[in-house]
């Protein structure tokens, strides 16, 4: 719940800084070029941030709490955080030097102007992302200690700093290129203010902090041995967003900044679900995992209810982004510069990245397991697979699928994500089977069935008020004159009015549904809303 609060607070300030960006930066060249120049040193983030920590760190010092043995774990903590300071302050210098080689490799289709303002802002932002990693460390120590929400609650500072700068130097009248340099100073400055929040919290639980490189401790060399390898496998996991990054570039600025918008939407369900759940999971199945006897029958009770508690939540969220994906993006971005056909492209590529929604989600669970179980080898595997694979498969429906089909060539942004959630399936179904293999059994979350079947349901009433709307009201302008035809306009009606109209509808159709169907979830969140209003 900690976790999940944390997360939705982030993740709502989020999307207000998506919407502030949109309106003044709209879906063109400014836009595209910061998208790109944010996302190019995440990989310092990506490589040794959460998910590494997580993977490697975590479980090590969780187990040592769980032991009892506080002085050893914190001996731990001090030597992550020393080693993780020097590799993250090489690594940004490194990374500042290279920045033309990253750009010129990772946003292969920008030339010119376009590669100069990527070259300029991304070596603006290298070492905010370093200070993030740092962040990492932080959420390491107070999820380990059972203190959830301050680690993912953090980020809305970072989004505050980044609102702040964006709104300011917007006002003042800047010229799109200064507007985009005040917005990555602003960047950076929410970077140090996301890890100086923490560090207060994290100093109160550690008891005895020395920060070094020693690397005597038996616990220390068994989290570098995790370390290596999972720092393997999410820089294989790496590669395969900037493949989508420079597939995107080829097809157009305009797909690249709209493929991020499109992420910003179809990851707050992961995170808020899937995110939320297997971080809290994480340390409690660590300490079972150290428990000696019935290991296998603890790790599956509690991998079992929450993949049941995700899928009851991300399965919605997918039917969401396939049916009435426009009237969600355009209640948030269709501002200022960002028009109504910006709006349909970014649906088109809401439509493919709901396929693999439900896998990504239950997906994070299964490797948090194997984490648990401190055998990092087997998700790089299965991650390394799903790249190699997944690029080809990118390649072929993004690049050339479009062409042979006779659609426009900006639609294959849409068929990024797509690929992408066919292998995510994959990789979910692989490391499932061989999970299987070491706790027994695991099957599908409970249900999936008659979740599919209420969200379906759910969405093709929303869909089908959305219709009704546009018929009563004419169609939304600007849609059918650049893409010479659309088979569900938008009604000609305010975004914002459209959608409590669509989505509240949809919502309510989905619980009706689920709880009829007896669906255990269901029947939980409505007793939680009548305990509340009887309370009230």
């Amino acid at each position: 719940m900690f976790v999940a609060a944390g997360i939705l607070a982030s993740k709502l300030v989020g999307l207000v800084r998506e919407v502030f960006i949109a309106y003044f930066l709209g879906n063109g060249v400014a836009a595209g070029v910061f998208k790109a120049a944010l996302r190019i040193p995440n990989f310092l983030q990506n490589l040794f941030g959460e998910g590494v920590l997580s993977g490697s760190f975590i479980p090590v010092y969780a187990g040592l709490l769980g032991k009892g043995e506080e002085k050893e774990a914190d001996r731990v903590a001090g030597a992550v955080f020393g080693l993780l300071a020097l590799t993250t302050a090489v690594m940004v210098a490194l990374g500042m030097l290279a920045t033309p080689l990253f750009v010129d490799t990772i946003a292969a289709g920008f030339e010119g102007e376009e590669r100069r303002m990527t070259i300029r802002l991304v070596r603006i932002l290298f070492p905010g992302t370093g200070l993030l990693v740092m962040s990492a460390w932080c959420l390491g120590v107070l999820n380990s200690h059972r203190k959830f929400f301050l680690s993912y609650v953090a980020p809305v500072v970072w989004n505050l700093a980044i609102i702040t700068s964006l709104v300011g130097a917007g006002l003042s009248g800047l010229a799109e290129e200064p507007l985009v340099v005040v917005l990555s100073y602003g960047v950076v400055v929410g970077c140090a203010l996301q890890f100086l929040v923490q560090v207060p919290s994290v100093l109160r639980v550690l008891g005895h902090f020395r920060p070094h490189l020693s690397t005597a401790s038996e616990s220390v060399r068994q989290v570098l041995r995790s370390f290596a390898t999972v720092v393997l496998g999410r820089g294989v996991v790496q590669i395969s967003a900037y493949v989508d990054t420079s597939y995107a570039s080829l097809i157009a600025v305009r797909a690249l900044s709209t493929l991020t918008y499109a992420q910003t939407l179809y990851l707050i369900p992961v995170s808020l679900f899937g995110m939320a759940i297997s971080a809290a999971e994480l340390p409690e199945m660590s300490r079972a995992a150290g428990a000696g006897e019935a290991v296998a029958g603890k790790l599956r009770t509690r991998l079992e209810a929450g993949s049941r508690r995700i899928a009851f939540f991300v399965v919605p969220s997918a039917a969401a982004l396939l049916f009435i994906g426009d009237v969600v993006a355009a209640a948030l971005f269709q501002w200022g510069r960002f028009t109504a056909a910006d709006t349909r492209y970014l649906w088109y590529v809401l439509m493919g990245s709901s396929l693999g929604l439900a896998a990504s989600a239950l997906g994070r669970l299964y490797a948090s397991t194997f984490y648990a179980l401190k055998d990092t080898r087997t998700p790089l595997r299965f991650a390394t697979l799903r790249v190699v694979l997944g690029a080809a498969l990118a390649w072929f429906l993004a690049l050339r699928l479009p062409g042979l089909l006779g659609l426009p060539s900006q639609l294959g942004a849409a068929f990024l994500p797509l690929a992408g959630g066919v292998m995510a399936w994959f990789e979910a179904l692989m490391l499932r089977r061989t999970l299987a293999s070491q706790i027994g059994p695991v099957p599908p979350p409970v249900g999936m069935a008659k979740l599919w079947g209420s969200a379906i349901a759910a969405g093709l009433t929303g869909l089908g008020i959305k219709v009704a709307l546009t018929h009563l009201l004419g169609p939304a302008p600007g849609v059918l004159v650049e893409w010479g035809g659309s088979v569900l306009p938008p009604p000609q009606l305010h975004p914002v009015l459209v959608f409590p109209l669509v989505v509240l509808p949809f919502g309510l159709v989905y619980f009706a549904l689920t709880s009829a169907l007896g669906v255990p979830e269901a029947k939980a969140v409505l007793q939680r809303v009548l305990r509340r209003k009887r309370s009230a």
